[in-house]
C-alpha cells in the first residue's frame, strides 16, 4: 500500500469561506486491485479511512469504501478471500483540488452523485473529502484577537511574533502578521478567548498566506501578511468544544445583519 498526502499551499486563496483543505481527512491509502476484499477491509479499519485509492495498472483508478464491501461482497454471500478489490471498487473517481472553497466540492458532488471526493494538489492525491465533511464544514466568527505565534519547524523552539486573529473556528484560524511563514510551517498559536478566562496554546500548520504591501513615506514598504490560514492539529476534544462554544455565541445573528 502507499499512503500520500502531505499537503502544502503554495497560492493565496480567499480565506473567507472554508476551504477543501480544512475539512478534508489528509493522507490517501493507495493499493494494487489484485488486492483481496479481506486484506483491504483490515487496511481500512486499520487506517480509520473513509476509503482506499485503487490503482488497477497504470492509468485506471477507482475507490473501495466499507459501503463497497457490505453490497459487493457480504449482501451476496462472496468470501472476501477470494474477491480482488478492482471488482468491487467504484469507478470513476471524482476529485477536488484543495485550495477551493467547499462550495466547489459541494457542487462536484452535486453533479456527480458521488458523495465522496479525492482531494489533490497539483493532481496528486492528499486527502479525502466526504458529505458528512461538508455537513460539518464549521462557521468561521469574524474577529480581531491579539495573538502570538512561535514557529517549531526544525530544532528548538523559534521566536515568538504578535499576530491579530481574523477568523476563528475550532479547525482553524486566519490571521494577520508581519512575519513571513511560509506554507506548511509548523506553528503554535497562543491566545485568549475575550469574556472568558481561557487561554490556548495550539499546534496547527500553515496553509497560505498573502502579502499586501504598505507604503510609508518616511521608511520603505512594511508589508502585512494578511489571510494567513492555519489549520490545527491535535486539538483535544475540551479545546474543540470550548472553541466552537465561543464561535458559535459570537457569530452575527440575523438581526444583527438586518
Amino acid at each position: 500500500m502507499t499512503r500520500t498526502g502531505s499537503i502544502l499551499r503554495d497560492k493565496p486563496t480567499h480565506t473567507t469561506t472554508p476551504m477543501v483543505a480544512h475539512m478534508m481527512t489528509p493522507g490517501v491509502v493507495q493499493i494494487p486491485g489484485d488486492v483481496s476484499v479481506s486484506e483491504a477491509a483490515s487496511l481500512l479499519d486499520r487506517e480509520q479511512m473513509p476509503c482506499l485509492l485503487v490503482k488497477d495498472g497504470e492509468a485506471a483508478f477507482g475507490i473501495m469504501t466499507s459501503g463497497d464491501i457490505v453490497k459487493k461482497v457480504v449482501a451476496q454471500g462472496l468470501e472476501p478471500h477470494d474477491v480482488e478489490v478492482r471488482s468491487i471498487m467504484s469507478k470513476p473517481v471524482h476529485s477536488v483540488e484543495c485550495d477551493q472553497i467547499l462550495d466547489d466540492a459541494t457542487s462536484v458532488m452535486a453533479s456527480t452523485g458521488t458523495s465522496l471526493l479525492i482531494v489533490t494538489k497539483q493532481g496528486q492525491p492528499v486527502g479525502i473529502l466526504t458529505a458528512r465533511d461538508l455537513a460539518l464544514a464549521p462557521k468561521r466568527c469574524e474577529t480581531c484577537l491579539p495573538a502570538t505565534i512561535r514557529v517549531t519547524n526544525g530544532e528548538g523552539e523559534g521566536a515568538k511574533h504578535t499576530a491579530t486573529i481574523r477568523q476563528l473556528s475550532h479547525v482553524g484560524a486566519s490571521i494577520e502578521s508581519r512575519t513571513l511563514l511560509l506554507p506548511g510551517t509548523s506553528i503554535v498559536l497562543s491566545f485568549i478567548l475575550p469574556g472568558t478566562d481561557l487561554s490556548f496554546s495550539l499546534q496547527g500548520t500553515i496553509l497560505n498566506s498573502n502579502y499586501e504591501p504598505e507604503f510609508h513615506e518616511d521608511r520603505n514598504v512594511l508589508g502585512t501578511y494578511s489571510g494567513i490560514d492555519i489549520q490545527f492539529l491535535s486539538l483535544s476534544s475540551s479545546d474543540e468544544s470550548k472553541i466552537r462554544a465561543w464561535v458559535l455565541q459570537n457569530l452575527p445573528r440575523a438581526s444583527d445583519l438586518s
